[in-house]
């Protein structure tokens, strides 16, 4: 499957992703980009990077086309990219923020039983596994870079539950949506962890288009993902994501992100 650089011919479209938390992801982001090229009639090129930043600096400098990311970065950014897809788990396009602890943890029932203890954030541009747990204690009147005795980023959050079960970390912040795609998956893998917190509902990771971004592109792209489930590979290719579907969404799914960024900055 060719990962492109981002240097690619115009008549490609470039697609912006992070890691994804499928054993084999190689496999299925080549059966989802020939899926792509078939119902859009043009050849597509995944961009795959490590982190959030990475990809939405990307997005947002007009190198690439389209990206999947987080709502918090969105927010951050969202005069300069245009909202695309909203994806729906379970019927919504809403998710939570877990916060996990090892499984024979039997003491710890909520975030604030962790202080002093080792923290594992997924990256500092995820809204579940790290903007949550950050707004969690400044609402609780606590620093959050003095709480924990040490802290660190995995730059995953399937990584967060790796560390956690195996004990590098007395808790994590974890996107709830791959930490319960994994307990179908992977149970062993998420048997070794226990939620303790769930965060409120958010809007769901979305994907955005550059800055300017022609709205026929934008509008042919978001209804190729809205009929994914009325084509039967396009439904396959949803079911291994654990995912329904996407609808267009709209911009206030992620105001309560808004309202926790400005709640951190201001403290």
């Amino acid at each position: 499957m060719p990962l492109l650089p981002v240097r690619a011919e115009t008549s490609v479209l470039r697609i912006g992703l992070t890691p994804v938390f499928l054993d084999d992801q190689l496999s299925f982001l080549t059966r989802w980009r020939l899926w792509l090229e078939r119902r859009l009639k043009r050849p597509v090129a995944f961009v795959q990077r490590g982190n959030y930043r990475e990809v939405l600096d990307l997005v947002r400098g007009g190198k690439i086309d389209f990206a999947w990311v987080c709502g918090y970065p969105y927010v951050r950014y969202r005069h300069e990219l245009r909202l695309v897809a909203v994806p729906l788990w379970r019927g919504r396009p809403y998710y939570q923020s877990y916060i996990i602890v090892p499984a024979d943890d039997g003491h710890s029932s909520s975030l604030p039983d962790l202080r002093g203890k080792v923290f594992s954030y997924s990256d500092p541009d995820s809204n579940s596994g790290y903007l949550y747990p950050q707004y969690r204690l400044t609402t609780l009147g606590e620093n959050p870079t003095t709480f924990f005795s040490r802290n660190f980023f995995t730059w995953g959050h399937r990584k967060v539950v790796e560390a956690v079960g195996v004990g590098l970390a007395d808790g994590g912040a974890v996107d709830g949506y791959v930490w319960e795609t994994l307990a179908e998956t992977h149970p062993a893998l998420t048997r070794s962890t226990r939620v303790i917190e769930r965060s409120p509902e958010f809007g769901h990771p979305p994907f955005v288009a550059r800055p300017d971004m022609p709205a026929v592109e934008l509008q042919r792209f978001r209804a190729v993902l809205v009929d994914m489930p009325a084509d039967a590979e396009g439904a396959e290719l949803l079911h291994l994501l654990r995912l329904d579907g996407f609808v267009a969404g709209a911009p206030a799914l992620f105001d309560g992100i808004a309202r926790m960024a400005a709640k951190v900055r201001s403290t």
